[in-house]
């Protein structure tokens, strides 16, 4: 029996078979295309996606040798300041999906995951002990748990018979990556125009994403798109193409929004787009569900290792799916202020005068990032559920930074003031929980003498403000050894 099977190979499945591997898991990634994705969806690797990655050791993998974007944007209006939070990465790389796809292949390679390219998940029944998975071309396969990282059109969510409301598509959209033999000035993605919008953005040199959008038309996705119609449909609303010249494919794609009602039905999850589907403004699709895939990653393994309780694992559900609606929620409003007409001409105008306002601007760049990110947890202090900052400490083993006693996916409790006895109070933990003695570098941390931080970064209990430590331990480590 397999411990958990993902289906589906993109980042998503990919990221949870890694997190499942580093916390003791065993993974088996089921994937129906014959090979790794060529060609790219999402460009833009957000800030908190950097520090979940930078948590695992991994980071500058994927930042070597990219573009890093200081900005982001909300509907294309004013530049939103990635610098106003506390961060290492105060920027958007931009990096193709299917190179992060190869990194992360690589990656769980490494850890020891086994990916299937070439099965496609037919079936699925559970019991009280586990899930049978009905395969191509293959017997069923038994896991403990399945997770559905398959797309918008998921298959494991179909099988669950899991609803799956929202808002159907009212634009249609088109990108392809290419090179230009006479770029513009100052490339952008995407300017306004009469009849839609259309623009070009530089990220690799010399390669550029491209993309168009039609409002009030919607086309069907799966009619497949050419080179020549893209460029046509470019020229119709810019006026000019730049002498594009392909060199990856094309694609078609709307704002359908949906999320699904239930993220978990019993043994089975979803995350990534097989959760929530909507427009990609702000570059947020990629990041949402990459941070899905964190969040129930080690809680997972958890329940595996017999120290999960079903609680823990509905709160998978409870944390996710709100954070999931309010990306929903922002690319409705960020399609609302992109539509062409006069009246929207002077909301945009309202907006833009309102967005250098340092709490606005704060709030926005919060929002599309995620680094606003606070999980309902129970507790007093200001950074419980919070994500927890980076600092630089002081360590027996030297100096160091907060994320790299996170490399292991373990739980961390830092005690800041040399307490003997709360150290002693967590030893019953100690098998899934680090316990280190530190001395914060800088004033991040100052007031805190000690915190529990979940393997996600999000932090589950901070002193002197909570008090009931072995609660917040029990609550998510399972009982004391």
């Amino acid at each position: 029996m397999a411990d958990v099977v993902v289906v589906g190979g993109g980042p998503v499945g990919l990221l949870l078979a890694c997190e499942l591997r580093l916390a003791g898991a065993d993974a088996l990634v089921l994937d129906k295309m014959t090979e790794r994705a060529p060609y790219s969806k999402a460009l833009g690797m957000h800030a908190r996606t950097l520090e979940v990655l930078d948590q695992r050791g991994i980071a500058d993998r994927f930042l070597a040798g990219r573009k890093r974007a200081p900005t982001t944007h909300f509907a294309g209006l004013r530049p939103l300041e990635l610098a106003a939070f506390d961060t290492r990465h105060p920027y958007m790389v931009l990096i193709p999906q299917a190179e992060s796809e190869r990194l992360l292949s690589e990656r769980a390679v490494e850890l020891g995951v086994e990916i299937r390219y070439g099965t496609e998940v037919t079936g699925l029944a559970q019991d009280a002990d586990g899930v049978d998975v009905e395969v191509s071309g293959g017997p069923p396969l038994r896991a403990k748990y399945v997770v559905g990282c398959d797309g918008s059109r998921s298959t494991v969510r179909r099988l669950l018979g899991v609803d799956f409301p929202g808002t159907p598509a009212t634009l249609t959209a088109m990108i392809a990556d290419v090179t230009l033999a006479d770029p513009p000035s100052r490339p952008q993605l995407l300017g306004r125009y009469p009849g839609g919008q259309a623009g070009v953005l530089e990220f690799e040199p010399g390669l550029y994403r491209a993309m168009t959008i039609e409002f009030d038309k919607v086309l069907d996705r799966d009619v497949p798109v050419t080179f020549d119609e893209f460029t046509t449909t470019f020229r119709r609303i810019a006026g000019n193409d730049h002498g594009m010249v392909e060199s990856g494919r094309v694609s078609r794609f709307g704002d359908a929004a949906r999320q699904a009602a239930r993220y978990r039905v019993g043994r089975a999850f979803l995350a990534g787009d097989a959760a929530h589907i909507h427009n990609p403004s702000g570059g947020q699709g990629l990041n949402l569900g990459m941070q899905d895939a964190v969040n129930l990653g080690w809680k997972l393994a958890a329940a595996v290792r017999g120290q999960g309780s079903a609680e823990l694992l509905d709160s998978y559900h409870a944390e996710r799916h709100p954070v999931g609606k309010r990306v929903l929620d922002n690319t409705h409003a960020q399609v609302a202020l992109s539509r062409p007409g006069h009246a929207v001409d002077a909301l945009r105008e309202l907006v833009a005068e309102l967005i250098p306002d340092a709490t606005v601007n704060r709030y926005l760049t919060g929002m599309v990032s995620s680094l606003d990110v606070r999980y309902p947890i129970a507790g007093a202090h200001p950074l419980t559920g919070a994500r927890v900052p980076d600092v630089d400490i002081k360590t027996s083993d030297g100096d160091l930074t907060l994320y790299q006693l996170m490399h292991s996916a373990r739980g961390l409790l830092i005690d800041l003031s040399d307490d003997t006895a709360l150290r002693g109070v967590a030893e019953g933990w100690a098998d899934r929980v680090d316990i280190v003695s530190a001395h914060p570098s800088d004033q991040r941390l100052d007031g805190v003498d000690a915190v529990l931080v979940r393997p996600d970064g999000h932090v589950a209990w901070a002193s002197p403000t909570d008090v009931d430590l072995p609660g917040a331990l029990t609550a998510w480590f399972g009982p004391a050894r």
